[in-house]
């Protein structure tokens, strides 16, 4: 089997790596796009999905290519363009492309399962419900975020804020409270317990807490794959090693979570998302 693995990087919205294989089975042939978000924006992302890509493209024939983006508003882009042929996509960005991309899931991530959304004060701030929030300044995470944006803006609905400060990272939205520069912010708990005792002397409180589990984040088949071709790559990747798997953070045989209820938060929070760069934020 010859692989060929070009480690080009270039530095613009998106990174391209392309993986082929020319020994392999010959059910499928064409190009296989594989969308995934790099936060940090490093060069080891090649390294966690070079065997993932170079098995995917030797039992499918097909050239491989990982395009990762730094940001959810990137990737709603590479959504919307039907451009990626596979998502490794968190829960939030996960039921925009459901909803609204035809995106089918096929496995649920690694994560954790539990997950719920909080929104986080001071200690010694007094509120004491999310009402005392009115006329304040609060700081969310960006789109795409289940636990900072659209379970936070759901929560919300019906108040209104002087403003809200777009964090870029859950740790960033924490330094905003603890400097006085918003009043509360919303991130998970398991977030909270991270990177609030890196932020001392300051001390957290949890304000409110939804009540409702955020489902893990699912891999997903495009529309751009023909039918017979997305059940083929299902049992490759059902079939894969399970250390391979893991590496880049799937479960072959796990149960796609339910994403009803995430879908129609996503669906309330985009009828006001036009708003939320005002100030006054009016969320209704």
């Amino acid at each position: 089997m010859f692989v060929r693995f070009p480690r080009r990087l270039f530095m613009f919205h998106l990174l391209g790596f392309t993986f082929a294989a020319c020994q392999s089975p010959k059910e499928f042939e064409g190009n296989l796009t594989v969308g995934v978000i790099n936060y940090g924006g490093g060069e080891q992302i090649i390294n966690q999905y070079a065997k993932f890509n170079s098995y995917l493209g030797e039992k499918t024939n097909a050239y491989i290519q990982l395009e990762p983006v730094f940001n959810e508003n990137r990737a709603i882009e590479r959504l919307q363009a039907r451009a990626w042929s596979l998502v490794f996509a968190p829960p939030g960005l996960a039921a925009i492309a459901i909803a609204h991309y035809q995106y089918v899931p096929l496995f649920p991530l690694i994560g954790i399962s539990n997950l719920r959304s909080i929104f986080v004060v001071r200690k010694d701030n007094p509120i004491s419900d999310l009402k005392q929030l009115e006329g304040k300044i609060v700081a969310l995470g960006q789109l795409g975020s289940a636990t900072g944006y659209y379970f936070p803006l759901y929560n919300l609905y019906g108040t209104t804020l002087a403003q809200i400060l777009f964090a870029p990272t859950p740790k960033a939205a924490l330094e905003l409270v603890a400097q006085g520069k918003a009043i509360a912010c919303a991130v998970s708990e398991a977030e909270l317990s991270v990177y609030g005792s890196q932020l001392t002397p300051t001390e957290f409180r949890i304000l409110f807490k939804d009540p409702h589990y955020v489902p893990l984040g699912v891999v997903l088949i495009g529309p751009n794959v023909e039918r017979n071709r997305q059940e083929f790559i299902r049992k490759v990747m059902s079939d894969s090693p399970s250390d391979l798997a893991q590496e880049v953070g799937y479960v072959p045989n796990g149960q796609i979570p339910d994403y009803k209820y995430m879908i129609s938060l996503v669906d309330r929070v985009s009828s006001i998302s036009s708003k939320l760069q005002k100030k006054p934020v009016r969320l209704f």
